[in-house]
């Protein structure tokens, strides 16, 4: 019989906070505000949790985090925590850390909402999880549950709600977007069950094991955010030259009206 494995998970790539530590057997979580919040909050929650699980950072078998895509603040706490923590655990050796995809473990909440925990008999089940990236887009990546462990069909990718092109039509949708772009998905998409879900540690843990054996697990030194969208922001010099054009196209003289030539009579 395979060893338990003990894993700590967390997720801050949304708005909301996620925290979750199994020692093989039993679970304990905590959640709450993401964003800015999370930098400051992250580790002091991982530590109380370690401590009411009674478990010690080095007691872990690896570290699993919510690698991306999501908030740049919230992807760059998780990552530099997951290493830091990584780096520190048993007297400077370290142990492995685990970057799982934030749309993955939105598939997973959705999955086990509906499902219940995974099975190697369950039938094979597509999910097309979509998560809100703002500026009028989102975060799409199709994910395949089969034989008991998950896999995700492509890459992540960037689209406004009314280009997206499912191709074979998922059996269920899942993300933080159907209040937000409900009357701008496609018909055929809109149509399909669709369940709320976020990105929670708790799918992280789930995932986890699965994920572990097929050797995804990496040296804390190679753990890298993901980042489908390169650019959400000017910088200081890119605002000043925008500013700059704009001033200097208002201070260019109009064209001079052509002349009125009356008309003989």
């Amino acid at each position: 019989m395979p060893k338990p494995l003990k894993f700590l998970a967390f997720d801050t790539s949304t708005d909301r906070l996620s925290i979750a530590v199994t020692d093989g057997a039993r679970v304990w979580q905590h959640s709450g505000p993401g964003g800015a919040q999370a930098s400051t909050t992250l580790i002091p929650a991982i530590m109380a949790l370690l401590a009411e699980s009674g478990m010690a950072l080095g007691a872990l078998d690896a570290i699993a985090f919510g690698r991306g895509p999501g908030s740049f603040t919230g992807l760059r706490t998780a990552c530099a925590v997951a290493q830091g923590l990584a780096f520190g655990a048993n007297h400077g050796a370290g142990i492995p850390v685990l970057p799982i995809d934030t749309l993955m473990a939105v598939a997973e909440e959705a999955r086990f909402q509906r499902h219940g925990a995974m099975a190697e008999s369950d039938a094979p089940l597509s999910i097309l999880a979509l998560l809100d990236a703002r500026m009028d887009e989102m975060y799409v990546q199709r994910c395949e549950f089969s034989g008991g462990s998950c896999t995700s069909v492509k890459g992540c990718e960037l689209i406004r709600p009314e280009n997206m092109v499912p191709g074979t039509a998922p059996q269920l949708l899942a993300g933080n977007v159907f209040a937000v772009y409900a009357g701008r998905l496609p018909a055929d998409l809109a149509a399909l069950d669709c369940i709320e879900a976020y990105p929670t540690a708790t799918a992280l843990l789930r995932l986890a094991p699965a994920l572990a054996a097929a050797g995804q697990c990496i040296d804390a030194a190679q753990a890298l955010p993901l980042y489908v969208r390169d650019k959400v922001a000017q910088t200081t010099d890119e605002r000043a030259r925008t500013k700059a054009d704009a001033l200097a196209a208002s201070l260019v003289p109009a064209a001079p009206a052509a002349p009125v030539i009356p008309l003989q009579s």
